[in-house]
């Protein structure tokens, strides 16, 4: 049976929406979203991922957090306790989605770790892009290395959520993210006064509607859905630990707008140093660690601006990966009772053992050859957790909602907003997501 002391709950309100802001802050906004939006168009690809992140992406958030809520479970025990049935299955794919996204992401917060000790070192500080793309590739084709530092992260991140909710996941949330912003702030102030800096300005806001294809709207609806944490049971097992008291949609709303802003300021952090040094917009995963070295090697006190920034990205990382963690932990102590500690070292063990070693030696190391159409395993994972199963996560969430257990959810929003909202809330969870994804899903399939 699942103690309290186990499962933990917040301390505040603020901690909430910084701690589920967090997983969108991190690394889905600053590393994820400016390579997408770069290979996508830039300004078509930014107003499809906002119309999908402010209809779907915001209507399966708030399913989440409410569905969490309601059970004070995380997601297989919460639908299985609000829906009977077969709908606890629904809950062990958002398992197997997080678990995915998991192998893959503590690889990039590997990345992180390895370019705080470029910094120190100062390898870095050049403007020349070939180099800094030579020391990105050396470094992610290095097995050795590259196993060394994903277990590093991946040790950071099980240590922070073994501290618990209130004494890990929330205070370092509370403290690293007003952080962060702060120092994007800067970043895109001095981006923006780099020569040729407009030209990636325009790029980022001007659309071409020429570039609106089917894997652009697929991708931005991947990227909506990965950015709001939701369609993983993230949001399912953050919601479980709020009170009743907390106002759900206006909770959801800050997250929304929140991972929206810092999406907005990392394509106006990178895209015009981008254009600036002439790199490739659509470079890949790289771009972030090719890029921002060589805007510091332009400023005064570059060297320490370069180690505070990637101190602050990885810590970024960590409150994204700790609430990718979570949810499996979570599901383990709510399904079989487990102490926290020991669910969290079950999970990141095996979880590095089966998936972080192939996703660290998919650029090096001999697994790069080893692909399925053509992906690598790291990109196998990427493609299933934020394209599959967590946009199918989120789908189940909405029908969940809008069909199984919409009495409740009602009696929830007819606290917070008016009836009118509560129709058309209705509307979008029931029928226009779930149409939606499938749509997205069926073009998919055709286009591969």
């Amino acid at each position: 049976m699942t103690n309290s002391v186990s499962r933990g709950s917040w301390g505040s309100r603020i901690g909430f929406i910084l701690a589920a802001a967090g997983s969108a802050v991190g690394l889905g906004a600053i590393w994820k979203f400016p390579y997408i939006a770069g290979a996508n168009g830039g300004g078509v690809f930014l107003l499809v991922y906002l119309a999908c992140v402010f209809s779907v992406g915001v209507v399966m958030l708030l399913a989440e957090m409410m569905i969490g809520r309601s059970a004070k479970k995380s997601a297989t025990s919460a639908y299985r306790a609000l829906g009977k049935g077969y709908w606890h299955v629904a809950g062990w794919l958002s398992v197997l989605g997080v678990f995915l996204l998991l192998g893959f992401y503590c690889v990039v917060g590997g990345w992180t770790i390895a370019y705080i000790v470029q910094a120190l070192q100062g390898n870095i500080l050049t403007t020349d892009a070939t180099e800094l793309n030579n020391i990105f590739t050396g470094f992610i084709a290095d097995p050795g290395s590259s196993l060394i530092f994903t277990a590093m992260f991946l040790g950071i991140t099980a240590l922070v959520v073994i501290a618990g909710v209130q004494s890990g996941i929330e205070r370092i949330c509370k403290i690293l993210m007003p952080a962060l912003f702060v120092l994007m702030l800067v970043m895109v102030v001095r981006s923006l006064t780099l020569p040729g800096a407009l030209e990636g300005v325009m790029y980022f806001i001007t659309p071409d509607w020429s570039k609106l294809s089917i894997k652009m709207v697929l991708d931005a609806l991947g990227l909506a859905v990965f950015s709001l944490s939701v369609g993983a049971g993230l949001m399912v097992a953050y919601g479980s630990y709020l009170s009743p008291e907390t106002k759900v949609v206006s909770a959801g709303l800050w997250i929304a707008g929140l991972a929206t802003l810092a999406s907005v300021l990392a394509g106006l952090m990178i895209l015009p140093a981008v254009f600036a040094f002439d790199v490739d917009p659509g470079a890949g995963p790289g771009l972030t660690f090719i890029t921002m070295p060589a805007l510091f090697a332009q400023m005064a006190g570059g060297q320490v601006l370069a180690l505070v920034f990637f101190c602050l990205l990885l810590f970024a990382a960590v409150t994204s990966s700790i609430s990718i963690l979570e949810p499996v932990v979570a599901f383990l102590i709510d399904e079989y009772g487990m102490d926290r500690k020991v669910a969290t070292v079950s999970v990141a063990v095996v979880n590095y053992l089966l998936l972080g070693i192939p996703a660290a030696l998919s650029f090096g190391g001999g697994m790069e050859s080893y692909t399925i159409f053509g992906k690598t395993p790291f990109d196998v994972m990427d493609f299933m957790a934020s394209n599959v199963l967590m946009p199918l996560g989120g789908m189940f969430a909405a029908l969940f909602v809008g069909w199984r257990i919409w009495p409740q959810i009602k009696t929830i929003l007819a606290g917070e907003v008016p009836a009118l909202i509560q129709k058309i809330y209705w509307l979008v969870a029931a029928v226009v997501s779930p149409v939606l994804i499938a749509i997205v899903a069926i073009m998919m399939i055709r286009a591969s």
